[in-house]
């Protein structure tokens, strides 16, 4: 027996002195408020009214149990509203500051779909790791090494000249004796891939290929990265996304399968790892999976 629903009917049922008129308040059909006040009698032990032909009265049981079901009936309404406010209660999701406008509003409006309301704060690498840690957001897209991760972004190199459809191979930015004392070209690390598996790699294969240190630079944002490859021959490295979004022409790296990983943390939400199932499509985009087409020589 549903207890709350019959409790209902009763309520209806004695506030209207009348079955007929009080299933018609509780929006049911007369026979359903009588079987379920009946049940609600035969769970409590008791008469509740007192019928004729015409009206309904409570009997003196009734009249004890009618606190107890008002009482039941409006922690009931008062626990309904409190889901509704629950669902509509955001999650705060630390995504990186990468990502663009579009896409982020796509996923919060996919989120909305999916009755998960998400309140965006781009951050980092560093900074969303410190704010899921110190619980000051709900999740957070975390970079991970490439293998094994929930996403995988390919990196490449951009540049304002079109290098072709070719790979770009790093140990081309060598220079050679006759171009001792010239400008080394330089690959520009942006905040977002100054971590282990992006940018130690490109530091690596730079070493190993013969670069000089200073030709493999982390740059403090990403508008100095860009700024100084809008202005010269460097490259970025990047995901074609980000590319794309420059006006820049984005290439794969010759030697070396570079990809951005990422995977989601959860923090102050239990429900938070959901959005990353939920959500997994319209995240992968705003990270920009999916977008590499990539293309080896």
């Amino acid at each position: 027996m549903d207890v709350v629903a019959a409790c209902q009917a009763f309520l209806a049922v004695s506030g209207q002195g009348s079955f007929t008129a009080g299933a018609a308040v509780a929006r049911i059909p007369q026979s359903v408020a009588s079987r379920r006040v009946a049940a609600l009698e035969e769970h409590l032990g008791g008469r509740l009214f007192e019928r004729s032909s015409r009206t309904v009265r409570l009997t003196p049981f009734g009249r004890d149990m009618l606190p107890w079901a008002r009482r039941l009936a409006d922690l009931a309404d008062a626990m309904t509203q409190d889901a509704a406010r629950a669902r509509l209660r955001p999650v705060r999701l630390a995504v990186p500051a990468v990502c663009g406008t579009l896409v982020l509003a796509r996923l919060v409006a996919a989120g909305r779909d999916e009755q998960v309301h998400l309140d965006l704060t781009p951050a980092g690498p560093v900074e969303r790791a410190e704010l899921v840690r110190a619980l000051q957001v709900g999740a957070a897209i975390v970079a991970a090494p490439a293998d094994g991760a929930a996403w995988q972004v390919p990196v490449g190199l951009a540049a304002v000249a079109d290098p072709g459809r070719t790979a770009v191979h790093v140990e081309t930015l060598r220079a050679g004796r006759a171009a001792r004392n010239a400008r080394r070209r330089r690959i520009w690390v942006q905040p977002e891939d100054d971590v282990a598996h992006v940018g130690d790699e490109l530091a690596r294969l730079g070493a190993a290929v013969g670069l000089q240190p200073s030709q493999v630079v982390t740059a403090p944002s990403l508008v100095a990265a860009v700024a100084a490859t809008l202005t010269s021959d460097d490259l970025l490295a990047c995901s074609r996304a980000q590319a794309g979004e420059l006006g820049l022409h984005w290439r794969p790296v010759g030697e070396l399968d570079l990809r951005r990983g990422y995977d989601m943390a959860a923090g102050t939400r239990d429900d938070a790892t959901e959005v990353g199932q939920l959500l997994s499509a319209e995240i992968g985009r705003c990270l920009g999976v999916g977008d590499e087409r990539r293309r080896r020589p």
